[in-house]
C-alpha cells in the first residue's frame, strides 16, 4: 500500500500541487467488484483546500488516473455502519449518498480518522460521523498548534514549511549562477560554504569597525543617565515642597464638600418647610370664619364657604413620606380636625333651624291658599337654602354622618309640611268637585259634603247600574228603585232651567278642569322640589332609560311597585339617582293615596269621568317621562295611571254587563234600546275627550268590545220581544247605530258600520215582505195555481183552457179587488206599521215607501202573467199603478 501511495503522489498529486495524506482501497457496494482508491489530499498553496479524490487504474496500462474529486466542505455525513463490530462498509454523503466497501476494516478506520482530523484542522464545520467508534474520533486540537494528520505522514506535515516568495527568488538566482548544481551537488555545496565564510568574515570586520561608535553611544548614554538623576533630584525637591500644599488642598476640598452638602440640605429643608407652610397653613380670616362666621347673611355664607374649601384643601394635602411623623404636622392636623368638627356641628345646627324656620314661614301662607285650588310656592324657601349648597357639598365630603342626618331631618320635616299642604289642596279639589250645589251654596263642612256626595252617588248608582252618573240618563234609561231618587232627580233637573244633557256636560267639564288643575299644580311642585334636592344635596339626576317605569309593566306590577316605594326609605342606596327618588318618595308619600282618593271620588260622581282622567293622566305621564323616565313624578303618575285605566276598564265592563241585564216591557213598543242610546252618548263623549290623545288605542279597544256587546244585546232583545216584531227591533236599532257611526266617523269601527248598515237593510226588506204579505190574497192564490200548471209542463198560452183557470174564473177573482177595497187594505196596513215603529227613529216613511215598491212589483208580476197566459183576452186589473201611487200618497198625507 506504501508503494501505491508514493506512486500516486508522484504521478497524480505532485503535478497538481497536492499532498496525499490517506488512502483506502474500495469498491462500490452491491456491484461487480472493480477496485479503486479514495484519497484524502490537501493543496500546497494557501488557502489550503481539502479534497476526497477517486483514483482508478487505467484500462490501457498500469498507470493510474484521476476520475472524480469532491471538496471536503461538501461532505455532510460519514456513516461507518457499525461502531462496535468490524464492518468494511461505509457511506459518504455528498450531493448524494456514495456506498463503499473497503478492502479491510483497518484501512476504512484509518481513512475515516484522517477525514475527521482534516475537518477539525481546516474546515471546522459540523460533519456528522455516525456509527463511528469514539476511539477513532479524537478531541479537536486548539488552534495554532500542529495536528497529526494520518499515519506515517504525520512528521512530514508537521516539519513542512512553505518557502516564501523572497526565498524562492534567492534560490532561483543562486541556481542560475550555478548551473552545475543539479549535476554536481558537492561542488555546489562547496561553493556555498565558501561564500558563507566570506560573509562571516565581513560581518566580523563590520562589528569591529563599529566598536568606536558603540563607545560613543555608551558615553552618550552615561551622560543621559546623569541628566536623568539631576532631574529626579529636582522633582524630589519639588514634591517635598508641594506636599504641604497638597494637604492644604485636600483640607480645602473636604471643606468645600461639606459646605456643598450643607447647602443642599438647607435647600431641601427650606423646600419641605415651604411645602408644609404653603399647604398646611390656614389663614386667620378663614379660622375666624369657621369659628364665628355669620351663617345668616350672604356675605357670611360666602366667607364660610371659602374658609371651608380652604380647610378641606389643607386636610387633603398629599404629605410626602415622613411628614406625618413630624410633631408640628400632627398638631396642625389635629387642629384642622377640631375646626372641621366644630364648623360641621355649627353648620348642621344652623341648617336644621333654617328648615324649621322656613317651614313655619311656609305654613303661615297656607291660609291664603285654603280656598283656592293652588299649592303654595316653595321657590323662596329653595332660593334661601340654595345659598348653602356648597357648604352642603363640603359637609358631604368631610362629615357624611352629619350630612346624612341633615338629609333625614329635611325629609322628616318637609314630608309633614307637604302632607298638610297637599291634603288641604285635595280637600279644596273635592269641595270644588262636589261641595257646590246647583244654587251655588257650599256645604258647611267637608264631612257633611262627603256624606251628601255619598248619598247622591248612591242614589244615582242604586239598582239601575247606570254608569254615567247623570240623573237625566238614569231617569230616561234605567229603573229607579225608590221615590226618594225620583224626587231628587227631578229637583236636580229643574235647577236653572237646564236640560239633563246640559247638566251632564257642565258637570263633566267642571270635573275635567278641576282634575287638570290638580295635575298641573302637582307637576311643577314635584319637579321644583326634585331639582332643589339634586342641587342642594349635590345629587346627580341621571337622564338615562335604566329602570322600568310603571306604564311599561303590567298593571298588577305597577301597583306592587307603588307600594314598595311608599313603604320606607332603605338604609343603603345604590346610587344618587336612587337616593333622589327615595327622598322624593318620603317627602311626597301622600300624593299617590290622595290622587287615588280623588280618582275614586270622580268615578263615584260619574263613571264617565274615567275617560277624562285617562286622557289627562296619560298626557301628564308622557310629559313626565320625557323629562326624566326614572323620576319620582313619572313613577307616581304611572302608578296612578294604572288605577285610572282599571276604572276605565271597569266602566266598559259595567256597560257591557248592563246590556246583558236589560229588561224590556211586554206591553209597549221597544223602539231604540237604552244601551244603544247609551253607546251613542258614550261614543260622542269619548270622541270629544280623546281627540289627539296619547291613549287612543285604549278607547279603540273599548269601542270594539262595546259595539260587539251592543250587536249581541240588540239581537237578544229582538228575539225576546213580544209586542214589537223582531225585524222592527233589529231595523230601527241598527239604523240608529249606523247613523251614529256615520256621524262620528270612528275609523276603528268601519267594519261594524258596514255590518250595521247591512243588518238594517236586510231586516227592512224582511219586515216589508212579511208585513205586506199578499194584499190581493185570492188573486195571488189564483196566479200561484197558474204558475204551478206552467211548472207541470203546460204551455202558458194553454193555461186558459184549464177549467179552474179559464178567463171566466180570472174575471171573478179580479172583480173582488176593486180600487176602493185595495185602498182600504193599504190604509189598514199603514196603521199596522205605524203601531210597530217608534217615533224616535222616524222610519215610517222609509218603510211605507218600500212597501209601495213591493206592492207595485207584485202588480207588475200579475200583469205579466195575464199578458202571457191570457193573450188577447182584454182582461185587466180594476186599478192601475198610478192608482196605487195615489192611494199610498193620500194615505201617508192623511196620517
Amino acid at each position: 500500500m506504501t508503494a501505491i501511495k508514493h506512486a500516486l503522489q508522484r504521478d497524480i498529486f505532485t503535478p497538481n500541487d497536492e499532498r496525499l495524506l490517506s488512502i483506502v482501497n474500495v469498491c462500490k457496494a452491491g456491484k461487480k467488484k472493480r477496485n479503486c482508491f479514495l484519497c484524502a489530499t490537501v493543496t500546497t498553496e494557501r488557502p489550503v483546500q481539502v479534497n476526497v479524490v477517486k483514483v482508478k487504474k487505467s484500462d490501457k496500462g498500469d498507470f493510474y488516473k484521476r476520475q472524480t474529486a469532491w471538496a471536503l466542505r461538501d461532505l455532510a455525513v460519514v456513516d461507518a455502519k457499525d461502531a462496535v463490530k468490524e464492518n468494511p462498509e461505509f457511506d459518504l454523503h455528498f450531493d448524494k449518498v456514495y456506498k463503499w466497501v473497503a478492502s479491510s476494516t483497518v484501512e476504512k478506520n484509518t481513512f475515516i480518522s484522517c477525514i475527521w482530523k482534516l475537518n477539525q484542522r481546516y474546515l471546522r464545520k459540523k460533519i456528522d460521523f455516525i456509527n463511528v467508534s469514539s476511539q477513532l474520533l479524537e478531541e479537536s486540537v486548539p488552534s495554532g498548534e500542529s495536528q497529526s494528520v494520518a499515519g506515517g505522514d504525520e512528521e512530514a506535515v508537521d516539519e513542512y514549511q512553505e518557502l516564501n516568495a523572497r526565498e524562492e527568488q534567492d534560490i532561483e538566482i543562486m541556481m542560475e549562477g550555478c548551473e552545475y548544481a543539479i549535476s554536481n551537488a558537492e561542488a555546489f555545496a562547496e561553493k556555498l560554504s565558501r561564500e558563507l565564510q566570506v560573509l562571516d568574515g565581513a560581518n566580523i570586520q563590520s562589528i569591529m569597525a563599529s566598536e568606536k561608535q558603540v563607545n560613543i553611544l555608551m558615553k552618550l548614554l552615561d551622560e543621559a543617565l546623569k541628566e536623568v538623576d539631576q532631574i529626579e533630584l529636582k522633582l524630589s525637591s519639588y514634591e517635598e515642597m508641594l506636599q504641604s500644599v497638597k494637604e492644604q488642598m485636600d483640607q480645602i476640598s473636604e471643606s468645600n464638600h461639606l459646605i456643598h452638602l450643607s447647602n443642599t440640605n438647607n435647600v431641601k429643608l427650606l423646600s419641605e418647610i415651604e411645602f408644609l407652610v404653603n399647604h398646611m397653613d390656614l389663614a386667620k380670616g378663614h379660622i375666624k370664619a369657621l369659628q364665628e362666621g355669620d351663617l345668616t347673611s350672604s356675605r357670611g355664607i360666602e366667607a364660610c364657604t371659602n374658609a371651608a374649601d380652604a380647610l378641606l384643601q389643607c386636610m387633603n394635602v398629599a404629605l410626602r413620606p415622613g411628614h406625618d411623623m413630624l410633631h408640628a404636622v400632627k398638631q396642625q392636623q389635629q387642629r384642622f380636625s377640631d375646626l372641621r368638627e366644630q364648623f360641621a356641628r355649627r353648620l348642621a345646627s344652623h341648617l336644621n333651624s333654617v328648615f324649621v324656620q322656613q317651614g313655619h314661614d311656609q305654613s303661615s301662607t297656607l291660609a291664603q291658599h285654603s280656598a283656592e285650588l293652588t299649592l303654595p310656592n316653595h321657590h323662596p324657601f329653595h332660593r334661601d337654602l340654595l345659598r348653602y349648597a356648597k357648604l352642603m357639598e363640603w359637609l358631604k365630603n368631610t362629615d357624611y354622618g352629619k350630612y346624612e342626618g341633615l338629609t333625614k331631618n329635611y325629609m322628616d320635616y318637609l314630608s309633614r309640611l307637604y302632607e298638610r299642604e297637599i291634603k288641604d289642596f285635595f280637600e279644596v279639589a273635592k269641595i270644588k268637585m262636589t261641595g257646590t250645589t246647583r244654587e251655588g251654596k257650599k256645604f258647611a263642612t267637608l264631612p257633611r259634603k262627603e256624606s251628601a256626595v255619598k248619598q247622591e252617588t248612591e242614589s244615582l248608582h242604586g239598582s239601575s247600574g247606570k254608569l254615567t252618573g247623570s240623573t237625566s240618563s238614569l231617569n230616561k234609561l234605567s229603573v229607579q228603585s225608590s221615590g226618594n231618587r225620583r224626587s231628587q232627580s227631578s229637583s236636580l233637573l229643574d235647577m236653572g232651567n237646564m236640560s239633563a244633557s246640559d247638566l251632564d256636560v257642565a258637570d263633566r267639564t267642571k270635573f275635567d278642569k278641576i282634575f287638570e288643575q290638580v295635575l298641573s299644580e302637582l307637576e311643577p311642585l314635584c319637579l321644583a322640589e326634585q331639582d332643589f334636592i339634586s342641587k342642594f344635596f349635590k345629587l346627580q339626576q341621571h337622564q338615562s332609560m335604566s329602570g322600568t317605569t310603571t306604564n311599561e309593566v303590567e298593571e298588577m306590577d305597577g301597583v306592587a311597585l307603588s307600594r314598595s316605594y311608599t313603604s320606607s326609605v332603605p338604609q343603603t342606596v345604590s346610587s344618587e339617582k336612587d337616593m333622589i327618588r327615595q327622598m322624593m318618595t318620603k317627602i311626597f308619600r301622600c300624593i299617590e293615596p290622595e290622587l287615588n282618593n280623588l280618582i275614586a271620588l270622580g268615578d263615584k260622581i260619574d263613571s264617565f269621568n274615567s275617560l277624562y282622567m285617562l286622557v289627562k293622566m296619560s298626557h301628564h305621564v308622557w310629559t313626565a317621562q320625557n323629562v326624566d323616565p326614572a323620576s319620582f313624578l313619572s313613577t307616581t303618575l304611572g302608578n296612578v295611571l294604572v288605577t285610572v285605566k282599571r276604572n276605565f276598564d271597569k266602566c266598559i265592563s259595567n256597560q257591557m254587563k248592563q246590556m246583558d241585564e236589560v229588561k224590556i216591557s211586554k206591553k209597549s213598543k221597544v223602539g231604540i234600546l237604552p244601551f244603544v242610546a247609551e253607546f251613542e252618548e258614550f261614543a260622542a263623549l269619548a270622541e270629544s275627550i280623546f281627540k289627539n290623545a296619547e291613549r287612543r288605542g285604549d278607547l279603540d279597544k273599548a269601542y270594539i268590545k262595546l259595539i260587539r256587546a251592543v250587536f249581541d244585546s240588540v239581537e237578544k232583545v229582538a228575539n225576546e220581544s213580544q209586542k214589537t216584531p223582531r225585524d222592527v227591533v233589529m231595523m230601527e236599532n241598527f239604523h240608529h247605530i249606523f247613523a251614529t257611526l256615520s256621524r262620528l266617523k270612528i275609523s276603528c269601527l268601519e267594519a261594524e258600520k258596514k255590518e250595521a248598515k247591512q243588518k238594517y237593510t236586510d231586516h227592512l226588506q224582511s219586515y216589508v215582505i212579511y208585513s205586506l204579505g199578499q194584499p190581493l190574497e185570492k188573486l195571488n192564490h189564483f196566479f200561484e195555481g197558474v204558475e204551478a200548471r206552467v211548472a207541470q209542463g203546460i204551455r202558458e198560452e194553454e193555461v186558459s183552457y184549464q177549467l179552474a183557470f179559464n178567463k171566466q174564473e180570472l174575471r171573478k177573482v179580479i172583480k173582488e179587488y176593486p180600487g176602493k177595497e185595495v185602498k182600504k187594505g193599504l190604509d189598514n196596513l199603514y196603521k199596522k206599521v205605524d203601531k210597530h215603529l217608534c217615533e224616535e227613529e222616524n222610519l215610517l216613511q222609509v218603510v211605507w215607501h218600500s212597501m209601495q215598491d213591493e206592492f207595485i212589483r207584485q202588480y207588475k208580476h200579475f200583469e205579466g202573467l195575464i199578458a202571457r197566459c191570457y193573450p188577447g183576452s182584454g182582461i185587466t186589473m180594476e186599478f192601475t199603478i198610478q192608482d196605487i201611487l195615489d192611494y199610498c200618497s193620500s194615505i201617508a198625507q192623511s196620517h
